[in-house]
């Protein structure tokens, strides 16, 4: 089980790199809760999930997620990543650490923590200290 979750949780994050939003369908439940401040979807299920990858790729279409670390264990699997993107032709990353809860083969929730500091800083949102 914990290696057909894992495989579940990667397809996610290729549908980030790839905006094959149709993928998502046999591997998230339709009433996903997604446990993440900064996503205003995020308790909107798939079809907000949905959202908040087309609006992401339309403004970062060049947006890809590289898988470093996965881990599985019981209904969880936790998967640390970094994701490039250009920011005003300069190339940025920004790491992070997603947690999925997985039910009946599908994952039903979702806990996204990342540096949005770090991608700020190399934005120029925010002057380094």
């Amino acid at each position: 089980m914990s290696e057909r979750n894992k495989a579940i949780a990667r397809v996610a994050f290729e549908v980030w790199s790839t905006g094959d939003l149709h993928r998502l369908d046999d591997h998230i439940s339709p009433d996903v809760i997604h446990h993440d401040p900064y996503d205003p979807n995020g308790a909107a299920g798939l079809a907000g999930m949905k959202k908040t990858i087309q609006a992401s790729r339309s403004i970062r279409p060049d947006l890809r997620i590289k898988i470093e670390d996965q881990l599985a264990e019981g209904d969880k699997v936790a998967t640390r990543w970094t994701a490039t993107m250009t920011h005003d032709g300069k190339e940025v990353t920004i790491g992070g650490i997603t947690i999925d809860r997985f039910e009946n083969g599908k994952i039903v929730e979702a806990w996204r923590s990342m540096d949005r500091l770090g991608l700020l800083r190399q934005t120029g949102a925010i002057a380094d200290q």
